[in-house]
């Protein structure tokens, strides 16, 4: 993200704004230990020295990057380590200073522990250290060895149930031929030292006896509420402590067994389409399972209504994701062996948020698009199941089948121009989540490629004529159907002064007109004896008339 961006969008959970002209210096770099300290025992983030609370740009002078980052280092137990850069922006010097999620936790060297909570720093007390007896490293709390298990806490049922899973899923993989704890070694669940055997967090979640689970992760739980139509109170709760892959399977099962069907009837054919497509809440699922904060005491909560799902899940996006990028973000898993254990158990069929998964499909099948919501320490998804646009489900059900699927960035932006007539080029970059030189070249392959889009003005598109006749009759065109046949004849005549001859199907894709529509442009042009036809049928061929 550029350094405009972040200092528009302002304080955050990873964004730290601070004062170099205000401040007496020494007072500052107890503040900006403070301030490391916090980023350090929560999700990393950056201090911005230079910028004040309300995003104006004072600037750095006279200062000493070494010192700063000695400073630092000396005023803090562990060792902090920070990188710092700097800016240039607006004529002005901004220091930079980076600071890594720290595997354990870090206190100042007077003993007081911070963490981040929301934009601001806060004390963190030992009663609320929730990893005293886990070992990390590299920032992946899920990879964790919780120090007192022991090979009495692995459940082996479960184990020989992640080996069928992996044998009957993987055909390529040999992990399940291997002894049961070198099968958990070489899936990171266990750590092995001598004799001793410990599990990961991970480890814990996956392959754990109900009652080490409950003993040292008590606050694991899925939740699963059902409501009926009108009702605000819940009519019926399940709560699942156990095992992540029986807790998948039972909700899996819980979600087909309510998945409903409508039957929309393109031509001769009936079209079946899920309430909710299967794979989209999957992955909606195991997102908030690997992405979930472990160490909150919330659960995760999956809520059944009438005409909607709704996913809760502790924990914020991850450092960087928000809701103008999430289709599009690199992944960036909380837990990266959590994630890594369900893809390895094919339950994903690559790693990634799936995100764009859950966007492509929802939008192509005519529902509304997903709907995200951030809290202070939450995260929650919706889905409803409500078919808004039957006419888009129609139209890119037959174009896929024409010419092959259309990407998560196509399906944005046509269901834009679908709802709205037409996009620009930045809108089109702000609904898919993608650079203006990214939607430009998306923009162009729905022109030139799949004879969709046409340019109604410069930087400006819209449906083509086919496209427009595909809908309904009440759908309105957006611009003038005789001016739109006048800049046709415009583009045949010039096409022929270049080119020997045109064909129909060569106006179709010239034009963006539909057979009948092109076929009337060329009778016109003929009757104005301004081109001539020659050959019958197929080998119709049309010219300039000399």
């Amino acid at each position: 993200m550029e350094i405009n961006e972040i200092i528009q969008r302002g304080e955050t959970k990873y964004v730290e704004f601070k004062s170099w002209i205000k401040a007496n210096k020494k007072e500052l770099m107890n503040i900006l230990t403070n301030e490391a300290v916090g980023f350090a025992n929560t999700d990393g983030g950056i201090i911005l020295v230079g910028v004040e609370d309300d995003g104006e740009i004072t600037g750095c002078y006279d200062y000493d990057l070494q010192n700063i980052i000695e400073s630092i280092y000396d005023k803090t137990m562990p060792k902090l380590f920070t990188d710092i850069e700097v800016i240039r922006f607006f004529g002005k010097n901004i220091l930079k200073i980076t600071i890594e999620q720290s595997p354990e936790i870090v206190a100042t060297s007077k003993g007081v522990v911070y963490r981040r909570l929301g934009k601001n720093t806060k004390p963190f007390y030992p009663s609320e250290y929730t990893s005293n007896n886990i070992k990390g490293f590299k920032g992946d709390y899920s990879a964790k060895i919780i120090e007192p298990t022991t090979k009495d806490d692995i459940d082996f049922a479960e184990v020989e149930r992640l080996k069928l899973k992996i044998q009957s899923r993987d055909k390529d993989s040999t992990l399940y031929q291997s002894d049961n704890i070198t099968f958990l070694k070489d899936l990171r669940l266990i750590d092995v030292v001598g004799d001793e055997i410990q599990l990961t967090v991970a480890g814990l979640l996956f392959i754990g006896t109900r009652e080490a689970i409950q003993k040292y992760m008590p606050q694991v739980e899925i939740i699963i509420l059902t409501y009926n139509e009108g009702h605000t109170e819940y009519n019926k709760r399940l709560e699942l402590k156990m095992a992540l892959v029986q807790s998948v399977d039972r909700i899996q099962q819980f979600f087909e067994d309510r998945n409903g069907i409508k039957n929309i009837q393109m031509g001769l054919f009936k079209l079946e389409v899920q309430d909710y497509p299967i794979n989209v809440f999957q992955e909606a699922l195991l997102n908030a399972i690997s992405h979930r904060d472990y160490e909150s005491n919330s659960s995760i909560f999956v809520k059944f209504y009438p005409n909607e799902i709704i996913i809760e899940n502790p924990g914020s996006f991850p450092s960087g994701v928000d809701r103008t990028n999430i289709i599009t973000h690199p992944s960036s898993p909380r837990n990266k062996l959590i994630a890594e254990t369900l893809q390895k158990l094919k339950y994903v069929q690559r790693s990634g948020q799936g995100v764009d998964i859950i966007f492509k499909d929802m939008l192509s099948l005519g529902k509304s698009a997903p709907e995200y919501n951030l809290y202070s320490e939450a995260v929650s998804l919706t889905l409803r199941s409500s078919l808004e646009d039957i006419e888009f489900l129609k139209f890119i059900t037959k174009e896929e089948e024409n010419n092959g699927e259309f990407s998560v960035s196509e399906i944005c932006i046509l269901k834009y121009v679908k709802s709205n007539k037409n996009i620009t080029l930045g809108k089109a970059a702000e609904v898919a989540q993608i650079t203006t030189q990214s939607a430009s070249n998306v923009l162009n392959k729905l022109c030139q490629k799949r004879n969709i889009l046409q340019r109604e003005a410069r930087n400006k598109y819209m449906f083509t004529h086919r496209v427009y006749e595909s809908f309904n009759a009440n759908i309105e065109y957006t611009k003038d159907k005789d001016f739109d046949e006048i800049q046709a004849n415009v583009m045949i005549l010039d096409y022929l002064s270049k080119n020997e001859h045109i064909t129909r199907k060569e106006v179709e894709r010239l034009c963006g007109f539909s057979p009948a529509t092109s076929k009337r442009i060329l009778k016109n042009l003929r009757e104005q004896e301004k081109i001539i036809l020659e050959g019958q049928s197929k080998s119709s061929k049309y010219k300039l008339k000399k």
